[in-house]
């Protein structure tokens, strides 16, 4: 499920910044303004807006795809990148009902599955899981209720 996670995330960061630049493209030929600013500088800013946003997305898809090809869930820091991804994909899929329509709100709801999916398909690891604890009397190997060795007394 990562993997596809990815990708869908991949190809999500491509159109949203195709969809900027386009928007911003439209803005600047018919020299929209937004409470007096320069058409210019609101083309500017979906352009930008649009790079970072799609740059955000394309990091997850590699924490995605990066957790797949190791088989080990994201730690720390990209853990919470995942997090905040999944939060602001359910954000946008709430305000999309609304201006774009159920169809959105459906692709933006298996877009957050699929990272709510990856992020907890990794079970968790149990305490006492890794490596044997060692004593200086190799107990540590056999484990404290072994039996004891045959012959010995």
């Amino acid at each position: 499920m990562a993997v596809v996670g990815g990708v869908v995330l991949a190809f999500e960061a491509v159109v949203f910044v195709l969809l900027n630049l386009f928007l911003g493209m439209v803005v600047d030929r018919q020299e929209m303004s937004l409470a007096g600013i320069d058409p210019r500088a609101t083309t500017l800013s979906a352009w930008i807006a649009g790079g970072v946003f799609g740059l955000y997305l394309l990091v997850n898809a590699a924490v995605l795809l990066r957790a797949a090809v190791t088989d080990r869930p994201p730690r720390g820091f990209w853990r919470i990148v995942l997090i905040s991804s999944a939060v602001v994909h359910g954000l946008l899929g709430a305000f999309s009902v609304g201006l774009v329509g159920w169809q959105a709100f459906a692709v933006m709801m298996v877009v957050l599955a699929l990272i709510v999916w990856a992020l907890t398909w990794y079970p968790a690891k149990p305490a006492g899981a890794g490596t044997p604890e060692r004593s200086g009397d190799g107990a540590g190997e056999q484990g404290p209720s072994a039996p004891p060795a045959p012959g010995a007394a």
